[in-house]
């Protein structure tokens, strides 16, 4: 039996839909679930089995990338900006990316760079993968950092990627992914969190006051 897949209906979904020109959500699932990107099925991302004996939710999001595991062991951001030119993503990620580095830095994490096309990395292993929606004018960036979620775990439920970045040179997700537990690094996830929402209510500050004819490509 294969997991139905379910369009993405989780709780940071809310800010695409609220009204609000630029929003952040940042949160900590309570439970374990697998989200797949647009262009991807269950069966070529997914050991489906395994997520169907565990009673695990698979849900499609609407933007690109690859299969991710959400869990209480990770925090997972959400972005919404309004801007006139949605079809230039990488200096959104590279905006939104720098602050969360920004963030983690402010916390002792070292080794911190951008990886890949949207990644986040302590030196050559993932801790952060994000994706992007369009739609109009609205952008949605969602990301998922890995706190304290183990590899072993991710490689039991997620088959490799069909499209990979370069600096994983065809690593498995155990020797790819990481945590900042791991690295040795703070786990708390309170802490982290405030920190985030911090630098992302900077982020919205320095976005509402570009000029509306100069938001295009920033």
């Amino acid at each position: 039996m294969i997991n139905k897949t379910i369009q993405y209906n989780l709780q940071d979904f809310i800010i695409f839909n609220n009204g609000k020109k630029f929003d952040f959500f940042v949160w900590n699932p309570d439970k374990t679930y697998i989200v797949i990107g647009r262009a991807n099925k269950a069966e070529s991302s997914v050991f489906t089995e395994k997520a169907n004996r565990d009673g695990i939710v698979v849900l499609k999001r609407p933007s690109g990338g690859e299969a991710v595991i959400l869990s209480p062991e990770t925090i997972v951001i959400s972005v919404k900006l309004t801007i006139n030119n949605v079809l230039k993503t990488h200096p959104y990620f590279k905006t939104i990316n720098t602050h969360l580095i920004s963030a983690l830095q402010k916390l002792k994490v070292q080794n911190l760079r951008m990886n890949g096309i949207s990644d986040i990395s302590v030196g050559e292993r993932k801790i952060l993968g994000s994706s992007i929606y369009r739609k109009s004018n609205t952008l949605f960036y969602h990301a998922v950092l890995n706190i304290s979620e183990s590899s072993e775990k991710i490689e039991t439920y997620l088959k490799h990627p069909l499209r990979e970045p370069d600096y994983r040179n065809g690593r498995s997700h155990k020797e790819f992914v990481t945590s900042l537990k791991k690295e040795g690094f703070i786990s708390q996830i309170p802490i982290i969190s405030e920190e985030i929402k911090h630098q992302l209510e900077l982020l919205l500050t320095e976005q509402t006051q570009i000029p509306e004819q100069s938001t295009a490509g920033s």
